[in-house]
């Protein structure tokens, strides 16, 4: 580890939390409705699709009904977005000739983007249509993105409302987020990428001879718009099979910088939001800083693995740390930072490959994926799991005080605390259950590139990855298969739909209750001491739950490591 390198992750800490208040007091104008400097743009357009949806932003909706919309809009994309790839071959803009996707990878992919997850079992320059990534891809990495938000938004209502019977209107909070917050941001994101040089086109490939004569294709497409909100939507789906390591999609440091800076400002900044909404900021704050704790410690972890990199290539005399894998221009920090942002928010994107981390390196980006991406998260997903997770921390406190366990004046009973660990314990049934088959099914193990521990890994991070919405892989894992497809397809409908059907339930069981007014032996939620029993709780729970699955993978990789022993 060096002194540039944790200074390069202090300034990114830095940024982002200089970013919070101000986008958490736009946000919060947004979705309350109030007048903001993009309302005479936005406006007129906002009100015409409300017409057109049948709805306008002073009808609201019981949480069922919200939950009735979610699903059928989701199951149109999903629908709109296989059809796309089937007929591929027979639509426009598709100057590569590319021909339809296979059912079961087009099935994989409409599950993939229209859950937020954005695994990729394809390489995207070799297989999708600029018509099908424009349209389908990139549309759905607007709308599930704008989906987050809105539940996380619907789930705030919850608490900070009294005696209601809506949570808001789904159509009218999905089109804010998108016309006012994801849209307007990724303009701009596109005009500076394309400034820092990634291509922006819808001409053909690029023909060029190399220097030895031969002749060599270069991928280009409207890249820029891809990835400004595949990372602002916590997507990561790469226009490119090689991701943000690609230099058309991530040419240099400050690139890098605005991405990681993308993926986790939205996430970050709903922590405001909630605070501002239910009336004490101090809230959201403690509920960023059970984020940093968690996070802090990740990239601590993984860049100390990273940099110490594998005794048995110290003992050939070779030194520095583990650069397997990694780009020159990013190096050893930036990588592993990145490999902690990206698994901490729901965001697939990698600009190095974490089959080739350490084994310790490489088990951070799985745990905080199997802690259900809770530090910042997916952009609304992150809370509202958090919010979860807060649930049972309360309910802990409560148990303990012999008190109802009440959370900003609401009391939380056997119904949100059901709900809770609903949505909690759905999303290691998922991960732990498909990889226990993978794990003795022939033809799944053919899939994976290492034998031993590290092979394990590989299938673990997978359906990991596919649970958590997350979308990054280890790399070592040919996914490409009818049965990765689909049971990997399945993994993320399960761990967004079953996380989400339990939180708009909390949300409108809560907003229907009464406030109570703290008294003195009400437990205080926006101080270290709740700060240290939410990270505890959700490293315990995390811990039972994980650490024998780990113990296989990871953990008896580095010790077999330390023997002289690799995979």
């Amino acid at each position: 580890m060096t002194i540039n390198g944790w200074i390069q992750i202090l300034i990114f800490c830095g940024i982002l939390v200089l970013l919070v208040k101000p986008l958490g007091g736009y946000m919060h104008r947004v979705f309350n409705g109030d007048r903001t400097p993009l309302s005479p743009v936005f406006g007129p357009l906002e009100r015409g699709l409300y017409r057109i949806c049948g709805t306008s932003d002073r009808e609201e909706q019981h949480w069922t009904t919200y939950a009735v919309a979610l699903l059928l809009f989701n199951l149109a994309g999903f629908l709109g977005l296989y059809v796309l790839q089937r007929l591929q071959g027979s639509l426009p803009y598709n100057p590569a000739g590319m021909s339809a996707v296979d059912p079961a990878l087009a099935f994989n992919t409409a599950a993939s983007f229209m859950t937020n997850t954005n695994w990729q079992n394809y390489g995207g320059e070799s297989t999708m249509s600029y018509l099908v990534q424009m349209a389908g891809l990139t549309v759905q990495n607007f709308v599930s993105a704008a989906t987050g938000i809105a539940i996380a938004i619907a789930l705030i209502r919850g608490f900070a409302r009294a005696s209601g019977k809506s949570i808001g209107n789904f159509w009218v909070d999905m089109t804010r987020a998108t016309l006012y917050v994801l849209l307007p941001l990724c303009i701009v994101l596109t005009l500076v990428y394309v400034w820092l040089g990634m291509p922006q086109t819808l001409g053909p490939y690029v023909d060029a001879t190399t220097l030895e004569g031969a002749k060599q294709t270069i991928a280009l497409g409207p890249v820029a718009s891809q990835v400004a909100i595949k990372m602002l939507g916590t997507n990561g789906g790469g226009f490119f099979n090689a991701n943000a390591a690609h230099p058309f999609e991530n040419p240099d440091a400050i690139s890098n910088l605005i991405q990681m800076l993308s993926i986790f400002v939205v996430g970050a900044a709903l922590t405001n939001v909630f605070g501002r909404m239910v009336g004490n900021q101090r809230q959201g704050w403690a509920i960023l800083a059970s984020m940093g704790v968690l996070f802090i410690a990740g990239v601590v972890v993984c860049y100390w693995a990273e940099a110490a990199g594998n005794p048995l290539v110290h003992a050939l005399g070779i030194d520095g740390g583990n650069m397997e894998g990694k780009e020159t221009r990013f190096g050893i920090a930036l990588s592993a930072l990145f490999a902690v942002i990206t698994t901490a928010a729901s965001c697939g994107a990698v600009n190095a490959m974490h089959d080739s981390f350490t084994a310790l390196g490489g088990m951070i980006p799985l745990i905080n994926m199997q802690l259900g991406e809770v530090i910042v998260g997916g952009v609304g997903a992150g809370f509202y799991g958090m919010l979860m997770f807060i649930l049972i921390a309360v309910f802990v406190a409560g148990l303990m005080v012999g008190r109802t366990p009440e959370y900003l004046g609401k009391k939380i009973e056997a119904k949100e605390v059901k709900m809770a660990m609903l949505a909690i314990l759905c999303l290691p049934l998922a991960m732990l259950v498909f990889t226990a088959i993978a794990v003795v099914l022939p033809s799944a193990v053919a899939s994976i590139a290492n034998g031993g521990p590290h092979g394990f890994s590989e299938i673990l991070y997978a359906y990991t990855s596919a649970a958590a919405n997350n979308g990054s892989a280890f790399g070592g894992l040919s996914g490409n298969t009818p049965w990765y497809n689909i049971t990997i397809g399945i993994g993320m409908l399960m761990g967004r739909f079953l996380v989400i059907i339990p939180a708009l339930a909390i949300a409108g069981a809560l907003a229907a209750k009464k406030t109570v007014p703290a008294s003195a032996g009400t437990f205080p939620t926006d101080g270290p001491l709740f700060v240290g029993l939410l990270v505890g709780v959700i490293v315990i729970v995390g811990g039972l739950t994980f650490f024998p699955a780990l113990a296989v993978g990871p953990i008896v990789e580095h010790l077999a490591m330390i023997h002289g022993q690799t995979f």
